[in-house]
């Protein structure tokens, strides 16, 4: 199958990973910091810009897996935690620029102190890009197709209304031994699509179909 190109919006960021907030404690931005830190790990950023584009898919959700790099309890500054990232190497382009090599950034959030991202916005590392501004489009394209952009509202009510005449015929039993191993075994049988979901949201949806499906 042909790679997609999946179409973003341009959306203004912290300012803390190229410095250019006034709030910001890293004045030489974050990704500079950690360019260093990155090439001794085996990643060269070099051609990059010092900065994320911040590309926005909402009302879609990102979702992504296997990425090319993953590094644990990175410790770059005395001011943080040692973070984890992950990279993905992608293709990026805009409508006045030619297709150059960039990759997603990912600091884990479960890791990051602050300035966390929404679930519907990567951070993009690339060279500098002709016709960039905030609210302009940006393409990204996976040749792994790793990215997957999710309608999770929509894949939430439509699991919901699935769970509806099973709990409604199992009450409580249906709840019964439940942990999120034995979920996710029982939905990549029942409704394969619904592991798209976070944890978070999985649990949102059982907690849902208890308080409205069973009797009290």
């Amino acid at each position: 199958m042909k790679p997609e190109w999946l179409t973003g919006r341009l959306c203004a960021g912290h300012g803390v990973a190229s410095g250019s907030s006034n709030e910001s404690p890293y004045p030489d931005g974050t990704i500079r910091m950690q360019f260093p830190v990155f090439q001794s790990l085996g990643l060269d950023l070099s051609g990059c810009f010092f900065g994320t584009l911040n590309l926005d898919f909402a009302p879609l959700e990102v979702s992504l897996s296997n990425p090319d790099h993953l590094f644990e309890k990175v410790r770059w500054t005395d001011l943080h935690p040692p973070e984890t990232f992950s990279f993905w190497s992608v293709q990026i382009k805009t409508p006045q620029s030619e297709v150059v090599n960039g990759w997603i950034y990912y600091p884990h959030p479960e890791t990051k102190l602050r300035h966390w991202q929404p679930p519907t916005t990567l951070e993009l590392l690339a060279p500098r890009l002709c016709g960039v501004e905030t609210g302009g489009t940006i393409y990204l394209c996976d040749q792994g197709q790793r990215i997957k952009l999710i309608d999770t509202v929509r894949l939430r009510a439509r699991l919901l209304e699935f769970l509806k005449f099973r709990v409604l015929a199992s009450q409580q039993t249906f709840f019964e031994a439940d942990t999120l191993l034995k979920r996710q075994q029982w939905l990549s049988t029942m409704f394969l699509e619904a592991l798209q979901l976070s944890e978070q949201d999985l649990d949102r949806v059982w907690s849902q179909a208890r308080m409205l499906y069973t009797e009290s």
